[in-house]
């Protein structure tokens, strides 16, 4: 930085601290300036989960932000949660949304591949970018504005509101060697991750989450991906499978949604609308540290207390899972205008953010 620039910059630095003093001393005194007057309006809204009722981390999330909601706005705006199937089914959370039946739904993106199969980015690509490049490309990268232009054609207003972090790769009752180890198989895996399996010769199998283990144990399906060490141990996966297979091929990252029926959020005030976009921001980060926290503590549990036996995907399968991966992109991009910008977009954030990761992040994951 040249000594011009540099007293440039300390300049402007200077007066900007300035000017934030001198606001927060406005702002201290409340003769000095009103506060605008604030609607006693108030709104009884329902949410909607795709998770069991009081499902850990993400059921508690949307609980934690209904509880917010309603803290910041002096109980102007009061949210009632329902879990998957209380009121009505997990997988039916988008279309009530959608349609109004509700105002609020907590899920994940590729639930609803059949709307519209580019939604599925908004949760995870695979071999796609980590959890805070992806917060990196929604923030700052575009991502979130062409998020709300896809839903926007369902009447939704999405926001991030929870992450998984990184995941694993799935419980198997069958050892893979090979790519040919997958001919046959039948997995419980959404998303693209189901695109994949199929495209490897398997079957792919999207179910609730409470139906996951009794399937599992029946044999109705051979392999079943859930989420990471600390839900998979509370489900109770460890006492029906033989392996663990690590890393998730389809979820490097876990992005949760909050969707709002776009003509009820619209005929909120200024105010409310904020509270909302602070409340889901809050839980978004929050649940993420939980996540890392408990999978690290599970993932002990699991390798020290069980049999399981916990393996990595051989490099075969995993070159193999890439290519897929590569070919189930590519049809997707190929669908409409909008699949390709949002992939487009996607594609090129993840290339330019690579060597920043390089240099800054890669030598600490050792």
């Amino acid at each position: 930085m040249s000594s011009i620039n540099r007293k440039e910059f300390i300049k402007k630095s200077a007066a900007a601290m300035a000017g934030g003093i001198a606001l927060s001393y406005g702002c201290g005194n409340a003769e000095e300036k009103p506060s605008a007057a604030v609607s006693g309006k108030t709104y009884e809204w329902v949410l909607v989960t795709a998770w069991p009722p009081h499902f850990p981390i993400l059921g508690d999330a949307a609980e934690k932000f209904a509880k917010s909601v309603e803290v910041m706005s002096n109980r102007r705006m009061k949210i009632k949660v329902y879990g998957g199937g209380e009121l009505i089914p997990a997988l039916e959370t988008f279309d009530a949304v959608s349609q109004g039946m509700v105002q609020m739904g907590h899920s994940a993106s590729y639930y609803w591949a059949g709307k519209s199969p580019v939604a599925q980015i908004f949760t995870a690509v695979p071999f796609g970018m980590n959890t805070t490049q992806t917060y990196s490309w929604l923030y700052y990268g575009g991502g979130l504005d062409l998020w709300k232009e896809l839903y926007a054609k369902f009447n939704l207003v999405p926001f991030p509101a929870g992450n998984t972090g990184g995941q694993m790769g799935g419980w198997f009752n069958k050892e893979i060697n090979s790519v040919s180890d997958l001919k046959g198989l039948k997995m419980r895996i959404p998303g693209f991750g189901g695109n994949i399996i199929q495209k490897a010769g398997g079957s792919a199998i999207l179910s609730p989450g409470g139906e996951i283990y009794t399937n599992l144990e029946r044999g109705v399906i051979d392999a079943a991906e859930w989420i990471g060490p600390y839900h998979d141990w509370l489900m109770g996966f460890h006492k029906i499978s033989k392996y663990y297979y690590y890393p998730s091929f389809a979820e490097p990252t876990g992005m949760i949604e909050l969707i709002v029926n776009k003509s009820a959020y619209e005929s909120l005030p200024e105010d409310l609308k904020e509270i909302i976009l602070q409340a889901s921001s809050a839980v978004n980060n929050k649940s993420l540290a939980e996540f890392d926290a408990k999978n690290t503590e599970y993932l002990e549990k699991i390798k020290n207390e069980t049999r399981v036996q916990v393996r990595q995907f051989p490099e075969e399968v995993t070159a193999a899972f890439k290519h897929y991966a590569s070919e189930v992109l590519g049809e997707i991009r190929s669908k409409d205008e909008l699949s390709a910008r949002i992939l487009g977009s996607y594609s090129k954030f993840q290339e330019r953010i690579k060597f920043w990761a390089e240099i800054s992040d890669k030598l600490y994951y050792y």
